[in-house]
């Protein structure tokens, strides 16, 4: 990252809080600033997936009213089984 591409901001956090920051920079050999981005880094790349993974149950929500097609839960749990047991399994085939 260049610093062209960095801005500040500012965030206030409880005394707790920044004590608890400061004693695991201090046992990772890191500043308390990489610490807080790490973790501001972490917090964004997992909610972005979860995100990505709701709009997804929402569009195959959408698909399913749109079109009816679906596998139902024992065709879907066989398909499963069968990954489990490290076989090759073709997925079941969408019905009405």
């Amino acid at each position: 990252m260049t610093s062209a591409t960095l801005s500040s901001t500012t965030l206030k956090v409880d005394r707790e809080i920044k004590d608890r920051i400061k004693r695991l920079a201090e046992a990772r050999h890191r500043t308390p600033h990489r610490v807080m981005l790490d973790a501001i880094s972490e917090y964004v790349e997992r909610e972005e997936k979860r995100e990505a993974f709701r709009q997804d149950g929402i569009r195959a929500w959408e698909e399913y009213q749109t079109t009816g097609l679906h596998a139902t839960q024992v065709e879907a749990d066989a398909w499963l089984a069968k990954l489990e047991e490290g076989r090759d399994a073709e997925l079941p085939a969408c019905h009405v």
